[in-house]
């Protein structure tokens, strides 16, 4: 019998351990200092790598945003939904592309999820469709796609926007063509712990002419640059990336290739290490998908006494610092949607004469059992592109041995 793993730090994502900055971004940060000019209106670094997002992608446009929270929210401002309407969405995921829903006036409607991929399904989509909807808004979870083909025909024959959020899943595919270009809308995370970071950022991506203007419009306050008679045309924020995030995020892209690959490998490796192991399971991927891993969702059955709670515990004791049960109740629980804590006391866009004749919303756990079922089962293992043999070793040998400990 091999002798087990000695403990090593892991790299981290929060810090240089795990991140790949370096020359190259310290190269274009000071050819943007050294212009004196900061702002994307007037620079050039922004509008490039706009461009060049777009390309990889075959898409016409890309504009960029000051975090992914305000790319989910350009989106929905292109839907452009009267006060009361509703966007289906998953209970797993980050607060940040629920709050742009109810700050333009619409509601989120959560619709269930498999409980081994984490994402959401045609099936439980179509469960939650009601005269009122009107957009989808599908979450790659952890850089692995939905199942995207039923549910863009689901989609497309309700007549629904379908937004994509890709924050998770840069460079994924789904049956060889990249996540954000199924929808109407992609959006994507800058955030420091994404695949690609420029600290904070984001962008939207769009195909159609009109979805496209209106989200340029929505990051620049509505001003219309360019037109003949500019106007502010609705109303809308400031989201612009500053020319420094964009020096940082164009430098990030150019390594974005080499920084998935080397997420992917190590990913694969740690499946094949723990292949058989009773009581876990490796993430299960979407039928036709190429998954790019922004975290290694680690499935646990009763396989291992005490199940999630018990192994990432143990897990975190070796100095694994992961996360069970990933985000510990379900979008629905917090305060902001359980309460409906909105503007003041009227717990708009919830209540009111926009609303008149439509049912009360009300969230349910014993509605999402897939949901709940898919958090009480998962450990999430922290992953960059920093890690190597060596930390996938250690981590995998670890697993084995607490496993044991704990059967």
């Amino acid at each position: 019998m091999s002798q087990p793993h000695p403990r090593i730090a892991l790299p981290s994502e929060g810090d240089n351990s795990g991140r790949s900055f370096g020359e190259e971004e310290m190269k274009l940060l000071q050819r943007v200092m050294s212009s004196g000019t900061l702002n994307c209106t007037k620079g050039t670094v922004v509008r490039e790598f706009e461009a060049r997002f777009a390309k990889s992608l075959g898409l016409p446009f890309c504009r960029t945003t000051t975090s992914g929270t305000a790319a989910v929210h350009a989106a929905v401002a292109a839907v452009d939904p009267e006060p009361g309407d509703e966007f289906i969405t998953t209970p797993i995921t980050d607060m940040g592309a629920i709050t742009p829903i109810l700050y333009q006036t619409a509601i989120p409607v959560f619709a269930d999820v498999d409980p081994l991929t984490y994402n959401l399904t045609a099936e439980s989509i179509a469960k939650k469709i009601t005269r009122r909807t009107r957009a989808v808004v599908v979450t790659h979870l952890f850089g692995n796609a939905c199942d995207m083909d039923p549910i863009l025909e689901l989609c497309r024959a309700r007549k629904l926007a379908v937004i994509e959020d890709c924050a998770q899943a840069f460079g994924c595919t789904y049956r060889g063509k990249p996540v954000g270009t199924f929808g109407d809308i992609g959006c994507f995370s800058l955030q420091q712990t994404k695949h690609m970071t420029a600290g904070e950022g984001g962008m939207v991506v769009a195909r159609d002419e009109a979805l496209s203007r209106r989200m340029r419009l929505f990051i620049d306050k509505a001003w219309g640059y360019g037109d003949p008679k500019p106007d502010h045309y609705f109303l809308a924020m400031n989201y612009r990336m500053t020319e420094m995030a964009g020096a940082v995020a164009l430098a990030q892209f150019e390594k974005l290739p080499a920084m998935v690959r080397q997420r992917v490998a190590m990913a694969e490796r740690l499946t094949q290490r723990i292949e058989g192991l009773k009581g876990v399971r490796p993430p299960q991927k979407t039928p036709g998908c190429a998954p790019v891993y922004w975290r290694y969702a680690l499935r646990v059955d009763g396989g291992v006494p005490g199940g999630a709670d018990a192994l990432g515990a143990k897990l975190k004791e070796a100095g694994i610092f992961c996360a069970p049960r990933y985000v510990q109740k379900l979008a629905f629980e917090c305060e902001v949607l359980r309460d409906q804590r909105t503007f003041g006391k009227s717990r708009f866009p919830f209540v009111g004469e926009h609303r008149r004749g439509d049912p009360e919303i009300v969230y349910r756990k014993e509605d999402t059992p897939g949901a709940v079922e898919a958090l009480a089962g998962v450990v999430v293992l922290p992953w960059n592109e920093k890690y190597t043999e060596d930390h996938v070793d250690f981590i995998s040998d670890t697993i084995r041995r607490v496993c044991l400990e704990l059967s």
